[in-house]
């Protein structure tokens, strides 16, 4: 682990752009395997059903038996993006580099624990109730059809 540096790992839904984030120390194949559960939970939370998961062609997706495994039991196919093509997976680019821009760098934070506490309230604003210009001007939360007990 390299002193000083954290990684966010990001899940964003294609269709509603409904973000899914956590800060971690490093993106080794068992933080990145836990993560992509507790995301398809927050999906499922929300009515979502992944159906597929587009990732770049890192060693820990591709070669990650555990995450592989934990696909496989949820129906989920996993699909990569063609080589240095990062722009086939544009929608989580683009959503890191609102991140970057707004949460990360939007603030000075006084300690780095500081802007890690501040990321679960950025992600509630973004996905509730910042504007997407792809969307109209609405919140990713808008294109979300099957709240939980919506049709109750």
């Amino acid at each position: 682990m390299r002193v000083g540096y954290e990684w966010v790992h990001s899940l964003v839904d294609d269709h509603s752009r409904l973000a899914y984030s956590e800060l971690h120390r490093d993106e080794r194949a068992v933080t990145v395997t836990a993560f992509v559960e507790r995301g398809l939970a927050f999906y499922t939370a929300h009515g979502i059903e992944p159906k597929r998961l587009l990732s770049d062609n890192a060693f820990v997706y591709r070669k990650n038996r555990a995450l592989r495994e934990l696909l496989e039991r949820s129906s989920i196919q996993h699909r990569f993006i063609r080589p240095r093509r990062p722009q086939t997976n544009g929608k989580v680019e683009r959503f890191q580099q609102t991140l970057k821009r707004e949460w990360a760098l939007g603030e000075t934070y006084r300690t780095s624990d500081h802007r890690a506490e501040a990321l679960s309230h950025w992600l509630d604003y973004y996905n509730t109730r910042r504007p997407h210009s792809s969307l109209g001007g609405r919140p990713p939360i808008s294109r979300v059809h099957n709240l939980p007990r919506q049709d109750s």
